[in-house]
């Protein structure tokens, strides 16, 4: 491929709902192209841009892809990216480094949660955005119905300059509404001819909305058009770019990329409507040094500065990390510094990727995408720049994984392959998190959602050769005491030479603090002072184990009132284990109860679901605090909710809201469980001792 400057390039990102053909219009824009020679077909797992075994196996999109084509004169870099919520975070990488967007809207389908997801996005990262109603040659396919649906969601910005030409129920072309033309294909070549008389009118339909869209662009052409003047073609064709850079115009294409209908129409869009990355006037930066803004030009000229946005960690190839040049070209052979980390890199070879396959180049150009392999410490959002002028871009805000899962291996000893694949994935998913809590034992893994993690799963497998097991984890109960009690710990052991002797009376009541308030109201040496500190190390101890169900005790205020002790069988040890005795003769008479952990959530969900979630946070044993307007008709839900009732919440929400609803969580504190609860967790406590003895 050869080497295209700035003005030349353009970056699209395919967004929408999962199944709604992003990867198959990707696999016509190839192979019609002349970039592949075969059309691959997603249901045969040969495509281009799904080459990840899990990806043919579960025949969807999971990662963000990219492959360059070549048409008239353009560099267009095609970013293909998944539909499915749990992936979410592989589509804000893939759209991190669009320039423009084209969201994907099945012809039967319609408008799904995915299309409102990726209009969101989309209005976020407020880019220039194109609707593709895709698979027209499917049965029960309706253009007018669709479009109809994305207008009422989107409002009077979306206009259709393109429409299907159906035939004996088929679709043989495609209607260029603005220049009132069917374009069809014989082959790889184009054929014009005149509109059928019985469409016209619908065309015309469209075609005044795109006049009135473009009249909105400019007071000049506002005035020509309620003057009745006519617009020239020209004036058409720029008002319709004007408004789409703008954002006032989000154009309605169609295709049918099975039979590669609208393909070569959608490559001209991209090429006409989609502004090349250095259109922009300016990118703001922050000055690595002392975090003041920075205003870099998106041209070749200017000093440099790349984003990284994604990684792939291959246990065979190594670390790949996906760039974009936001200023500046970047050159093979070079070396670059990454602020964060304060570490310089080299840039060996430098290739851009055409799904899996890597195609060597010597330089990427201002707002140009590539991959260099091998970074040593650098990371998906890293900036990397030069020593001489640090710049830290605008880094990717992804979503918290939110559905915690504990892993358990399935073979004795493979703990470390785990941590270390994990560690790996880690790398590459900014949206998966792994912890291992020292409390339960447990190495926890978090995601998005359930196929998420399942993808996780069959990674370690696959790549890491470890098989796991995911269950849910434990809860970090606690245990305390809700009266005040005195009682005695006597350690009395004989044996030949010098016995064990210590005794204490301690009192133990509820303390106002999580950690033990150890106090000694000694009166006449009764405990000398140089046992003070074995008897608090005893209680310390002790209290990692509670006598309900075996979980650390907490608020707990102990009070060393009396003893005895033994001029030479008296020791440390004697003392520690006197205390430990009292512990647990204390604890089972100052009503010891169980603690449950205790979060703050909030919700995020649309004003039609409200009802729905509240009776669930119900179920949950939540209280509900209080709901406030977030906009745009979200409302948020404050409750709080016991840590227990939370572990598959991700996955229920979803189901409750088909895929609109959000959350966040945090720790609160620790309250009294009720008694069915507190009566399950001691029951399964003791059935666990049980069975390890």
């Amino acid at each position: 491929m050869k080497d295209y400057s700035a003005e030349k390039v353009r970056n699209v990102c395919l967004l929408g709902h999962g199944g709604s053909g992003k990867t198959t219009l990707a696999e016509a824009m190839l192979y019609l192209t002349g970039a592949t020679d075969r059309f691959g077909s997603v249901a045969d797992g040969n495509t281009v841009m799904d080459f990840d075994s899990e990806e043919i196996k579960r025949k969807i999109s999971i990662s963000t892809s990219l492959a360059p084509v070549e048409w008239k004169g353009i560099k267009i870099n095609v970013i293909d990216t998944p539909g499915y919520f749990d992936f979410a975070g592989e589509m804000l990488e893939g759209l991190s480094v669009a320039d423009g967007a084209a969201i994907l809207v099945g012809a039967k389908d319609g408008l799904q949660v995915g299309t409102e997801k990726a209009w969101e996005a989309v209005e976020q990262k407020k880019i220039p955005r194109m609707f593709v109603i895709s698979k027209l040659d499917e049965e029960h396919s309706d253009f007018a119905k669709v479009f109809n649906q994305l207008k009422d969601q989107f409002g009077k910005s979306v206009v259709a300059l393109q429409m299907p030409l159906i035939e004996g129920g088929k679709i043989t072309g495609i209607i260029d509404v603005p220049r009132m033309k069917a374009v069809t294909l014989n082959g790889k070549d184009i054929q014009e001819k005149d509109i059928p008389d019985s469409l016209k009118a619908e065309v015309e339909s469209y075609r005044e909305g795109i006049l009135e869209a473009v009249a909105e662009t400019s007071e000049e052409l506002m005035d020509k058009y309620f003057s009745g003047e006519p617009f020239t073609d020209e004036e058409v064709s720029q008002g319709i770019k004007q408004g789409v850079k703008s954002g006032d115009i989000a154009p309605v294409l169609c295709t049918s990329a099975v039979q590669k209908l609208g393909i070569h129409l959608f490559l001209d869009s991209v090429m006409k409507l989609i502004p090349a990355h250095c259109e922009k006037e300016k990118i703001i930066a922050r000055n690595a040094a002392n975090n003041e803004p920075v205003e870099l030009k998106t041209d070749d000229s200017e000093t440099l500065a790349v984003r990284v946005f994604k990684t792939i960690v291959d246990p065979f190839v190594g670390k790949i990390s996906f760039i974009k040049v936001v200023s500046g070209s970047l050159s093979a052979d070079s070396t670059v510094y990454n602020p964060k980390k304060d570490r310089t890199e080299k840039i060996g070879n430098l290739f851009i990727m055409k799904g899996k396959q890597q195609i060597n180049v010597s330089r990427l150009a201002c707002g140009d995408i590539g991959a260099v392999a091998k970074l040593t410490v650098t990371g998906t959002n890293d900036t990397l720049c030069t020593r001489e002028k640090p710049v830290i871009l605008e880094e990717v805000q992804f979503p918290e994984p939110m559905l915690g899962m504990a892993v358990i291996p399935k073979a004795k000893g493979d703990e470390d392959k785990i941590s270390n694949g994990l560690q790996r994935l880690l790398e590459e998913d900014p949206t998966f998190r792994m912890e291992v809590n020292n409390e339960t034992k447990q190495t926890l893994i978090y995601g998005i959602g359930d196929q998420h993690l399942d993808v996780i799963v069959s990674k370690l497998k696959n790549k890491f050769k470890v098989d796991v097991d995911l269950v849910t984890p434990k809860v970090p109960y606690r245990e305390t005491i809700r009266k005040k009690v005195r009682v005695e710990g006597k350690h009395k052991k004989q044996s030949g030479g010098h016995g064990q002797f210590g005794v204490v009376v301690i009192e133990f009541e509820p303390g106002e603090t999580e950690d033990l308030t150890f106090e000694e109201k000694i009166f006449g040496g009764a405990v000398p002072k140089q046992y003070f500190p074995a008897v608090e190390k005893g209680l310390r101890e002790s209290m990692q184990k509670g006598v309900l169900a075996g979980y650390p005790v907490v608020n707990l205020k102990a009070t060393l009132v009396d003893g005895k002790y033994h001029e030479v069988d008296s020791s440390e040890m004697a003392f520690k284990i006197a205390a430990n005795l009292a512990y647990k003769e204390g604890m089972k008479q100052a009503n010891p109860v169980l603690l449950e952990p205790i979060y703050h959530v909030e919700v995020f969900v649309p004003d039609s679901y409200m009802g729905d979630i509240i009776g669930d946070l119900n179920k949950r044993r939540g209280r509900v605090l209080g709901m406030h307007p977030h906009g745009h008709g979200i409302q948020q839900v404050i409750a709080e909710v016991p840590l227990a009732e939370m572990f598959r919440y991700a996955t229920d929400l979803r189901s409750l809201t088909q895929g609109r609803g959000s959350f966040t969580m945090r720790f609160e504190r620790y309250e009294e469980a009720p008694p069915q609860v507190a009566e399950k967790v001691i029951a399964q406590a003791a059935k666990e001792q049980a069975e390890e003895e």
